[in-house]
């Protein structure tokens, strides 16, 4: 017995060193230094530019773009006038109301770049206005922030992206690879009248993109366990989206005399199952790539984990699906959504309905989800009737996955550095959608990425309350467009 304990005391003093060992060797990987650069800006004009656009309600109404077209309209003219050496010099494209400059360089052979974002934004929950502390349309600059729809998502990089161009204009700067530059005026409603139009354009005139660079993750502020560095997650790839109908089958009649389970009960019953039984995920390719380098910096305590995922990658999965942002980027996400049964109280429904959405991930197929949904709820009284999009068939599948060792992305991380100094830069994946989602078929890499840090307060603001981008940030975050177009177009 002696020998037995002996024997396992020393394989568990063996397994605890191996253990400690790896956790002692997972620390920051080596990068290269790169050279702190700077421009001199006007800081106040460009605050004023960005707080101005803001004013103009270019809101994308679901099938209902034209109850704003004055402002859609006066915003184009307001570019055309404040950035007018950009206007009159550059060739520009007009796809209803997105634009598409190209800034011609000099060396034709050179593939393209792509640079976009997009103008219009989502409408103000009516009610909510009186939440606000400042109106949501004021761009007023105050505390730190200018605040106001569009401060994050997108026009700030919008006007960050043409204050850029301003800049290199002003001080005579001809790039070698042609720039396209692409302001969308329907990304939020799913881009087929703007950005989808300009991927046919490119295509139809021969243009192959070395790369493009869209609105997608921002250089995060506390968002990681144990992670005091702010996280650049340039993002390579995109979740896409389907939508299911979960239905509960019952026997109708009248409520005085239900049966042991109705409609409703076995419906409640899939959904349940459905959320104790996620799609499986976890770390690997995308999540790997992110979490392997961020972790490294990491409390030693969280080291030990993620230096042995050999032992404790269940654990780590577990703790990570517990915070939603994090979960979003491991796995498809399951989300019901929609509930709709009996027509009146006193009726059984013959058939309950759940609608669920899934955000693809790009390891997962929409018909893996299907098959996963169908061995999960299968039943005789269950039924998965798949909902088809327009012009997506059954949904839309998870973008391409883009390179993160091309020179498209090391131009973005570089410049970020420049910028910025000491960050962690990761390929991450965005998971929501995007004008990429069109580019991508006329770029080798699509990026997503806004240079700009962000909280998680400031994450509220998203299609939400309170939207707000600092003052410090946006001017940091034109520096590194500056950086981005004269790094991407001279090589």
């Amino acid at each position: 017995m002696k020998r037995i304990f002996n024997v396992l005391a020393l394989s568990a003093l063996a397994l605890l060193s191996v253990i400690v060992i790896r956790a002692l060797l997972h620390t920051p990987k080596i990068t290269d230094q790169v050279e702190r650069v700077d421009y001199a800006l006007d800081e106040g004009l460009i605050l004023a530019h960005l707080s101005e656009s803001i004013q103009f309600q270019t809101i994308s109404h679901q099938g209902s773009l034209d109850l704003n077209a004055d402002d859609f309209d006066n915003f184009q003219t307001w570019v055309s006038q404040t950035y007018s050496q950009l206007h009159q010099t550059l060739e520009l494209n007009m796809f209803n109301g997105t634009m598409l400059y190209k800034w011609a360089g000099t060396h034709s052979a050179l593939k393209p770049i792509l640079v976009t974002g997009h103008y219009d934004v989502v409408p103000v929950i009516p009610g909510t206005e009186d939440l606000w502390q400042q109106p949501p349309f004021s761009g007023v600059i105050s505390d730190g922030f200018v605040w106001g729809r569009g401060a994050l998502d997108h026009k700030s990089g919008v006007i960050g992206i043409l204050e850029a161009v301003n800049y290199l204009m002003a001080k005579g700067y001809q790039p070698k690879r042609t720039i396209y530059l692409s302001f969308g005026h329907d990304e939020e409603i799913g881009g087929a009248k703007g950005a989808a139009l300009v991927a046919d354009y490119l295509e139809a005139s021969g243009v192959q993109l070395a790369w493009s660079l869209d609105e997608g993750s921002f250089l995060l502020d506390g968002f990681l366990p144990g992670v005091d560095k702010l996280v650049a997650s340039i993002n390579v790839a995109e979740k896409g989206s389907t939508t299911l109908q979960i239905v509960g089958k019952g026997v109708g009649g009248h409520s005085s005399m239900p049966p042991k389970q109705t409609a409703v009960g076995v419906l409640a019953a899939a959904i349940t199952k459905l959320e104790e039984n996620p799609i499986p995920g976890g770390l690997a390719g995308l999540s790997l790539a992110l979490f392997d380098t961020t972790s490294r910096e990491m409390p030693f305590t969280l080291k030990l984990l993620f230096a042995n995922r050999w032992l404790f990658g269940s654990l780590i999965d577990a703790e990570l699906s517990k915070n939603p942002g994090l979960n979003a980027t491991l796995r498809t996400t399951t989300a019901p959504t929609m509930l709709s049964a009996s027509v009146k109280t006193n009726v059984l429904p013959i058939e309950a309905i759940a609608t669920v959405n899934f955000r693809v991930h790009p390891r997962d197929t929409i018909e893996s989800i299907f098959e996963h949904v169908r061995e999960v709820v299968g039943s005789d009284n269950i039924e998965v009737r798949p909902i088809r999009w327009d012009g997506f068939g059954l949904g839309k599948p998870a973008s391409q996955v883009s390179s993160w060792k091309s020179s498209g992305f090391k131009n973005i991380e570089g410049s970020i550095r420049n910028i910025y100094g000491d960050v962690i830069v990761v390929p991450g994946v965005t998971v929501a959608a995007t004008d990429s989602r069109h580019y991508e078929r006329v770029a080798d890499d699509a990026y997503r990425f806004t240079p700009v840090p962000l909280t998680k307060a400031q994450l509220a603001g998203f299609h939400g309350t309170n939207e707000r981008i600092g003052v410090d940030d946006f001017v940091r975050g034109v520096k590194v467009y500056i950086r981005i177009l004269e790094l991407g177009s001279s090589q």
